[in-house]
């Protein structure tokens, strides 16, 4: 079983909840309104959708949203909030790799929240061509990530700490090692709240934007545009981020 299938849960679900900006999020929505091209009632699919942070704000918007994510209790946590507020949110909780789907095709789709580095080579192939396989031709993607190779490598770090959210009672530590053959960071991640604590294990695979390009086309994606923020800066080398724009191009 692979580290992401029980790690979004507890102390690592609360961290990312509290290291999260709402203005910036609402920011990434109009971004994704934009250049996603979104027409009245498109059906998006939000993919590692958590606990909608994108997706409801999308769905008062409007548009039709599926979400697919891994974690029960973000899952159960969207499926409450979109009830309550009567959006137009499926809420799907399983691995996207292998969770059913309905038979849909969606008009727009996007992955944001770093979560585009839990795949080795084979099952990101995999992953890219389920994504193709759920959009419309002509249907374009959006992706961000911050473990690109050109982000990652020139400013690794093997060891950080930091406090997460205002209160500061809450304490996430990474001890890392990268493997240039595999591609591959290992890294230790601690989460200290008080006298709990809490470490997993992760995988993260690091590459090249030359390696994505590749990947993307086996699955019938063709990037278009690469930006290094949500203004439309040309990503470079060394950009901290990197928001990639595709399109299908066939089936």
């Amino acid at each position: 079983m692979a580290w992401y299938h029980t790690f979004f849960e507890g102390l690592p679900q609360q961290a990312w909840k509290l290291n999260q900006n709402e203005e910036y999020t609402l920011w990434e929505v109009d971004f994704l309104a934009d250049v996603l091209e979104l027409q009245p009632d498109a059906q998006v699919l939000d993919v590692f959708g958590g606990y909608g942070r994108h997706a409801l704000p999308l769905a008062q918007r409007g548009y039709q949203l599926t979400s697919v994510d891994i974690a029960p209790d973000y899952c159960r946590e969207l499926s409450q909030a979109a009830s309550a507020q009567g959006l137009p949110i499926e809420v799907i909780c399983g691995d996207f790799l292998t969770v059913p789907l309905a038979d849909t095709t969606f008009q727009a789709a996007y992955c944001l929240g770093n979560s585009f580095s839990f795949f080795p080579y084979e099952q990101m192939v995999q992953f890219l061509r389920r994504i193709s396989q759920l959009l419309e031709l002509g249907a374009q993607l959006v992706v961000h990530t911050e473990l690109v190779a050109e982000s990652v490598l020139p400013h690794f770090v093997s060891r950080s700490w930091m406090p997460v959210g205002e209160s500061e009672e809450l304490l996430f530590l990474m001890n890392s090692t990268y493997d240039p053959l595999a591609g591959c960071i290992e890294a230790e991640l601690t989460y200290v709240q008080g006298t709990e604590r809490l470490s997993h294990t992760v995988q993260q695979y690091i590459y090249s934007l030359a390696e994505l390009k590749r990947m993307f086309s086996q699955a019938g994606l063709t990037i278009t545009e690469t930006f290094s923020d949500l203004e439309g800066e040309l990503f470079r080398l060394g950009d901290e981020q990197l928001y990639l724009l595709a399109v299908k191009n066939f089936k």
